[in-house]
């Protein structure tokens, strides 16, 4: 046992050479271990031939199920560890940093239940790993694999647990085949993973059962003195009996004494002594069992022992080239290794940059977090439940107190926007911690990717910290920063925003009347189109016999009766309207004769020079437009003559202009007002009916002008805010109006958080740890 605990620090040595190869750090325990396989035992064998009794014998405590039937189903893997404190009785389950006595009836049961749960059985997600610490195991790895003979077990397997490594094979044959060992499978494959027999070992079972048998004893006798059939591999053999001999009398209660294992060992190995009477004894029990296989860990380590040598001269030659190359005597000063670590720092500073600039490694995660994760979460916040009408009703009667809102709930409306936008600070904090994450991320890869660091383990653990800390602070920065913008949005909503919503709700209400009354509408605007054609300044300068300049001809009052407007609609609905109208130019102050045509499925209004064109010149998207009628201040210089003709009586204005809903934009190539002029009355009353319809279905409003000539409209216009007056309104129906109008404007501002917080972030963190982390990591070096 001293041997085996001798070959486990031999094993511990060589993990941590091999870890200087690879320039990790053996001493970091946080680091990711390369695992040793030097002291792992691998037991390959049929079902039924005593592979899990042989483990139990190993061990010292029947822990592992047993059974002529294949007891074990998926592979079980045993970390023994060495504790000489505990009595022999004793042993202790280890799980994660916890530690519980358990007895081996116990954990047995325990297994049979996972094993008889296990549905496949294949492959290391069916694994199950013990950790134990008792006095009579050595500091060993086993690892049960199923019979070989069960569809359970293939190649792929074998080879994950026992191929490419060091690990010991153990074949287990039972005495009764000893015969025909050469067909075994198991010893196939222990040939081909390991064809020199280096790290094998064939161990025959059972020969209790055996005895008596003078051919299968014979057999057996030949194996262990090396003298098999001529195709097996040169491998060592060792005899073991059945567990009812080795471990059941060791742990029944009638032995209380704590060598009642060793006797057992003793009473098993004068057992095989009687039976195989020609055999040698340095291959009998389990005792011989433990020795044979320390000998072949020593074989194998051996065997690796120069190319690790070498490996560690080379790793050598190249540190010892490196100081060199910086100058040894200046590192053994203060001052030459404040230069090497400057160094060193600048071949990081590169690798980090690299990362970030041009997303090598982890850098494109930051995008992804931007464009992908943070803007997903915005859009999943709850904006319907917060939203639906008995969630504002309550938000606003209790934001209002014991008095009722009188026009506008606009206290419990800026409650209620306050609630929904505080629901974005969780997904930018969750945005800042995901940056944090990558940037640590590609911290740890830079430095790994600095080939001077990994030949300083300590100063490169430095560089990790100091990085990291600068990061923290960062993202401190960051959060309150994310959370400031939010609380920006939250403290200041434009007091414009609740007076659209006013305004809004009474064109809409202005609209409804309209729907309403628009039968009596249309007679009405028939009889004031016949009257104002018959008092236009056109007819009464054609009775005065004109100008003497000639101008085109206009049609009569008679005709205009009779046929109504001069436009043409075309489409299956009649949604295209077209004809003539003049066209104000912003240069010159004149009119234009267009051709203008109108699509109020699309909501376009388009114009062209002549009507035979087909490309037009300019067109106007009206659902982004208001609509007004403007008096004709100063008219046309071809109808002067005209109105001086005709004395200073002023008809109702033809004029009409068109504005885009917010001051500042255009509603026409760099124009921000179209002013319009229809060529008769009964034109110009179609003409804004049709475009007022337009823009108020997409939220626009109209303006009627205030003229003597146009009582009808000032009429209409005072019938309905009257009406709008004597009508009660439906609180619930405005307040539904007004939550959509809020929603909008939240959505609104949430899309400009998305927009704005990214940038925060890579203000905060990203430039942040291009720049100060970097010149925290130059400062610290003194």
């Amino acid at each position: 046992m001293e041997a085996m605990e001798e070959l486990s620090q031999l094993s511990e040595s060589i993990r941590q050479a091999a870890s200087l190869l690879a320039d990790d750090d053996p001493s970091d325990d946080t680091a990711p271990r390369r695992p040793s396989t030097f002291l792992n035992a691998v037991v390959l064998g049929n079902v039924g031939s005593g592979k899990s009794a042989v483990l139990n014998s190993l061990i010292g405590h029947p822990v592992l199920p047993t059974g002529e039937n294949g007891a074990t189903r998926a592979p079980i893997v045993v970390d023994l560890q060495r504790e000489p404190g505990l009595s022999t009785k004793s042993i202790v389950l280890q799980i994660d940093s916890k530690s519980q006595q358990v007895s081996a009836s116990a954990l047995r049961h325990s297994l049979q239940d996972r094993l008889s749960k296990s549905v496949s059985g294949r492959g290391r997600s069916d694994e199950i790993l013990l950790k134990l610490r008792t006095s009579t195991a050595p500091p060993l790895k086993l690892i049960d694999l199923p019979g070989l003979d069960q569809r359970a077990v293939d190649d792929s397997m074998i080879n994950d647990y026992a191929g490419h490594n060091d690990a010991i094979l153990l074949v287990v044959i039972p005495a009764v085949q000893a015969a025909e060992v050469a067909s075994s499978r198991a010893i196939r494959l222990a040939k081909d993973i390991d064809p020199d027999g280096s790290r094998t070992i064939g161990i025959l079972s059972k020969i209790d059962q055996a005895d008596g048998d003078a051919k299968t004893i014979a057999c057996v006798q030949a194996l262990l003195l090396n003298k098999g059939p001529k195709n097996l591999p040169d491998i060592e053999w060792v005899a073991l009996v059945g567990q009812s001999v080795a471990i059941a009398s060791a742990q029944s209660g009638s032995v209380g004494s704590e060598n009642s294992l060793e006797t057992a060992w003793q009473a098993e190995a004068e057992t095989l002594k009687s039976i195989l009477t020609g055999a040698p004894h340095s291959k009998l029990g389990r005792v011989s069992l433990v020795s044979t296989i320390a000998k072949q860990i020593r074989k194998r380590m051996k065997v690796r022992l120069p190319n690790l040598l070498t490996g560690l001269q080379g790793k050598s030659q190249m540190v010892q080239a490196e100081l060199a190359r910086l100058g040894e005597s200046m590192v053994q000063s203060p001052e030459g290794t404040r230069a090497v670590a400057l160094e060193l720092c600048r071949e990081f500073e590169d690798k980090f940059l690299a990362h970030i600039t041009s997303g090598e490694g982890s850098g494109w995660k930051i995008v992804a977090s931007f464009e992908g994760k943070f803007p997903d979460r915005i859009k999943q916040l709850p904006l319907d439940r917060h939203f639906d009408l008995n969630n504002v009703k309550r938000i606003v009667l209790e934001a209002d107190g014991y008095q009722p809102y009188l026009i506008s709930p606009e206290k419990g409306l800026r409650s209620l926007i306050k609630i929904v936008l505080d629901m974005a600070k969780e997904p930018s904090r969750l945005c800042v911690d995901e940056v944090h994450r990558v940037l640590l991320d590609i911290v740890n890869a830079s430095a790994n990717a600095t080939p001077g660091l990994g030949r300083y383990p300590p100063f490169k653990r430095e560089v990790v910290a100091i990085a990291s800390n600068a990061l923290d602070s960062f993202k401190s920065d960051a959060k309150k920063m994310v959370v400031a913008l939010v609380d920006m949005e939250r403290a200041f909503v434009p007091a414009q925003h609740f007076i659209r919503l006013v305004q809004r709700r009474m064109e809409r209400q202005r609209r409804e009347d309209e729907m309403k009354n628009r039968p009596s509408k249309k007679g009405q605007e028939s009889e004031q189109s016949v009257t104002n054609r018959a008092s236009s300044p056109q007819t009464k300068s054609e009775q005065a016999g004109g100008s003497s300049k000639p101008t085109k001809e206009k049609p009569s009052p008679d005709k205009d009766t009779k046929e109504g407007p001069n436009l043409q609609v075309a489409g299956p609905a009649g949604e295209i309207t077209a004809g003539y109208l003049l066209k104000k130019s912003a240069k010159t102050n004149g009119w234009s004769r267009r051709w203008f045509v109108l699509n109020e499925k699309s909501g376009k209004l388009g114009y062209t020079k002549k009507q035979e064109e087909r490309h037009f010149r300019g067109v106007i998207t009206l659902e982004e437009c208001n609509l007004e009628e403007v008096d004709e201040e100063e008219p046309s210089k071809s109808l002067k003559d005209s109105k001086k003709a005709n004395g200073p009586e002023k008809g109702p204005s033809l004029v009409f202009k068109i504005t885009n809903r917010v001051a500042y934009k255009t509603v026409l190539k760099a124009h921000s007002a179209v002013v319009l002029k229809a060529e008769s009355t009964a034109d110009k009353v179609e003409w804004v009916n049709k475009i007022k319809a337009v823009i108020q279905s997409k939220g626009g409003s109209f303006k009627a002008a205030n003229t003597e000539g146009g009582p009808l409209k000032q009429s209409q216009t005072d019938s309905s805010t009257d009406a709008m007056i004597r009508r009660p309104a439906d609180p619930e129906e405005e307040l539904r109006w007004m939550s959509q109008e809020v929603r909008g404007y939240v959505e609104a501002v949430l899309n400009s958080l998305a927009a704005n917080v990214p940038k925060a972030i890579v203000l905060c963190q990203v430039e942040k740890a291009k720049e100060d982390m970097l010149n925290q990591l130059y400062s610290s070096i003194r």
